[in-house]
This record gives C-alpha cells, structure tokens and sequence, in this order.
C-alpha cells in the first residue's frame, strides 16, 4: 500500500512581504523534483503571484491551485483577527476572492490590516473552498480555549454556509499547542462529520533558509533578529516537504493527507 499523496495547500511566497520568502520558479522546480502533482500558494491578502505562478506551473506539469490567506475580524479583540485560507475553485471562485480582497482593503482595515467581515464570506463565498485557520483560527482558538461547545457551533455553523466546502486544518510544525489543538480538532471532526486536512503553513523552500526568513520577519516587524522581546511566531519546519515527509508527520492521520 503507497502512502496518500499529499498537495502543500498553504504557502506564502516571497509577494507575502510580512513573512513569505519563496520564489515562485523555485517552488515549481522543487515540486516537480519531489513529484508532487499540484501546489497552492495562498499569499497574505493578495493575489500577486498569481499570473507568475499560473504559467509556471502550467508550463511545468503541476496543477496551479490559486488562493489566498485572510483574516477574519475578530469583534472582542480587533488586533488579533483569525486567520482563514480560501481556495478558488473555478471561474467564479476567482471573482468571489478578489471582491474579498479588494472589499477588505477599502472597507475593514484595522492598524492598515485588511479583515473580512463574516458575513460578507456567508452571503458571498460561491466558489471558495474554505480552511479554518488551524490553532489560530476562530475554532482553534475556542479548542484550545477549553471551549468544546463554542468550537462545534462554529464548525456547525461554517458546515451549514458552505457545506462539503469548509476543512478544519491541521498543522504539525513544532510550534506551541499543536496536539492539543488536534485532539480537539479530530473529537469535533468526528462528532459533526467534518472533513480535516494537513497543511505545513509553508514559509520558505528549504530548511536552511529559515534564518533568512527570520529576518524578513524582522524587518517587517522593525526589529532585529536579537531582541529578546520579539515573538518567535514561526519554526524551521515550515518549508516545502516532501509528501514522504508529510505522510510520516500525519501518518496517525492518513485522511488529513488524502484530503489534501
């Protein structure tokens, strides 16, 4: 039996200027070289990369899958939104995610960050498959929370907006409360029937790069890399691996991999 094929479904390259440092030629080379059939680059709140990374992948074999990561605002506490990732299915997928985008950007930025209203994603998400965001996201936070009934109502409720289109996400990149986070996921998965899906929330292309993504962290951030007040949000794992790699981290999990 040949272990699931696994698809990286949430990356930042390097048109995601706060923490993003893969390159777009780059990436598709490596995935042909790891014999992966398809990629997503999902960049924070833009769509920049997409052209580049359209006719790359489509001239190197590799199904492009376009989307982006956003943030959804968080009414009790503006400054810490919840992440989400959306996917563009088809053509009107596409339209859907700009009209996102370009809404958040004129009509919901807080500190100069652009956040999606919630209800502007349940009454205008055709096309759109939908990722929760991971320990960060809304249901991930409630999880960790202790907040099992909340964590439910939220799945229950973005089950009932977009159906077979919504993933509670899992990631394993040796960051705080990860299995916690999953345990959590996995019983609510199973009481509501919900699918999950493994992402590495890529950052760079290899390990040894992650110094340097540090530092565009940092520069982001108007820090430098030695000050010890400065939040570690990120870990060396969260590069381009291998679906050999992914199929042993999530081999408890083999669903979360198919799903991919």
């Amino acid at each position: 039996m040949t272990s699931p094929a696994f698809v990286h479904l949430r990356l930042h390259t390097e048109y995601s200027l706060i923490d993003g440092l893969v390159d777009v030629k780059a990436l598709v080379k490596h995935c042909v070289k790891l014999g992966m059939p398809a990629v997503a680059v999902t960049d924070h709140a833009n769509l920049f990369a997409l052209v580049k990374f359209y006719k790359a992948a489509q001239s190197a074999g590799i199904k492009p899958i376009a989307g982006a990561d956003v943030l959804l605002y968080n009414p009790t506490e503006p400054a810490a939104p919840f992440p989400l990732t959306l996917f563009v299915q088809n053509q009107t997928g596409y339209r859907t995610l700009t009209q996102l985008i370009s809404r958040a950007y004129r009509e919901n930025q807080h500190q100069g960050i652009p956040q999606l209203m919630s209800d502007w994603l349940e009454s205008n998400n055709s096309g759109l498959i939908v990722l929760s965001g991971g320990r960060q996201g809304q249901i991930g936070r409630a999880i960790l929370a202790g907040s099992e009934d909340e964590a439910r109502r939220l799945t229950e409720h973005w089950l009932t907006v977009l159906g077979d289109r919504f993933y509670l996400e899992l990631q394993r990149t040796g960051r705080p409360q990860e299995e916690a986070y999953i345990a959590g996921a996995l019983e609510v998965a199973m009481a509501l029937n919900a699918p999950v899906v493994a992402t590495n929330d890529v950052r760079f292309l290899a390990p040894q790069h992650f110094d340097a993504h540090e530092a565009r962290v940092c520069i982001h951030q108007g820090r430098v890399l030695d000050d010890p007040r400065r939040p570690h949000d990120y870990t060396d794992q969260q590069y381009v691996k291998s679906p050999e790699d992914m199929a042993a981290l999530f081999a408890d999990i083999p669903e979360a991999l198919e799903n991919s």
